[in-house]
């Protein structure tokens, strides 16, 4: 990852609960932040990304060296600036998307 700090090269995954507010402008900013959402995702960086609108919360699960490198690439989307943002260390990530696919007999 650009800018990783080679000291703590080790990655490590990171729940990042996210508050805002919405108003005209920032609608305008949801596609080219759905489209840097998207390159986190297919870089591998993201592993998961939802939004509720009923309680103007987001979360993220993602992977990087530190909290600091965390925030500093929440901080590249047009979004941020709307943002009150929560980066917690996760411990057990467990889930469907983290285990093998099911055998299947013909």
């Amino acid at each position: 990852m650009e800018g990783a700090n080679t000291n703590q090269s080790q990655q490590q995954k990171y729940q990042v609960t996210i508050h805002f507010q919405m108003d005209e402008e920032f609608m305008t900013l949801v596609p080219p932040h759905r489209t840097y959402i998207n390159y986190l995702i297919n870089k591998g960086i993201v592993d998961s990304y939802t939004v509720s609108l009923e309680s103007m919360r987001s979360w993220i699960v993602m992977s990087g060296t530190s909290k600091k490198e965390v925030l500093q690439i929440l901080e590249k989307s047009p979004l941020a600036k709307y943002w009150s943002i929560e980066i917690d260390e996760l411990y057990v990530v467990d889930g469907q998307p983290y285990r093998l696919p099911q055998l299947q007999p013909n």
